[in-house]
C-alpha cells in the first residue's frame, strides 16, 4: 500500500519548487527589463507578462508604462479581480499615467480560465482607457491578454 502523506508531501514540495523557480524568473527579468531599457520585440513582451500573470488564480489588470521611445518606466498591477473578472477604472490609470510621465502604455490581463480570447467586457475597457488616454495624449500600444497563451488585441485589430 502506497504511502499517501508521502505522495501528498511530494507533491506540495514540487508545487513548491516550482513556484520558487517562476519567481527567481521574474525577478531576473525584472531586472532585465529595468527603468530606460525599451521592449525590443513583441514575443519579449509577452514572455514578460506571461512569466508575471500565467499562474494567478484571479484576474489582474496591469499597465506598462512607457516613454516616448518605448522603453520600461515602471510595470504595475494595477487591479486584482475574480476568477473572472475585475473592475477597471479609467481615472486611476490616468493618474498613474501622470504620475510616471507615460507617453505610451500596454496593458494586459489574464484569464484564470486559461481562455486568452478577448471578451467583449475586455474590448469595451480597452476603447475607454483609449480614449481617456488620449485626451492626454497618451498612446495606447496594445492590451495583451494572457492565458496558456498570449493574444494581442492590436494583432488582432481590436484597438
Amino acid at each position: 500500500m502506497k504511502d499517501i502523506k508521502s505522495e501528498t508531501t511530494n507533491v506540495y514540495n514540487i508545487a513548491a519548487d516550482e513556484n520558487h523557480l517562476i519567481q527567481q524568473a521574474i525577478a531576473i527579468l525584472d531586472r532585465r527589463i529595468k527603468r530606460g531599457d525599451a521592449l525590443c520585440s513583441p514575443k519579449q513582451t509577452r514572455q514578460y507578462l506571461r512569466l508575471h500573470l500565467a499562474n494567478e488564480k484571479s484576474e489582474i489588470f496591469c499597465c506598462l508604462f512607457l516613454d516616448n521611445r518605448h522603453r520600461v518606466i515602471k510595470f504595475k498591477k494595477m487591479f486584482f479581480g475574480t476568477i473572472d473578472g475585475a473592475s477597471v477604472h479609467p481615472r486611476e490609470v490616468v493618474r498613474e499615467v501622470i504620475k510616471h510621465n507615460a507617453a505610451a502604455v500596454i496593458f494586459a490581463h489574464n484569464h484564470p480560465s486559461g481562455v486568452a480570447e478577448p471578451s467583449r467586457a475586455d474590448e469595451s475597457i480597452t476603447k475607454r482607457l483609449s480614449d481617456a488616454l488620449a485626451l492626454i495624449d497618451v498612446r495606447v500600444l496594445d492590451h495583451i491578454v494572457v492565458g496558456d497563451d498570449c493574444v494581442s488585441m492590436a494583432e488582432l485589430g481590436l484597438l
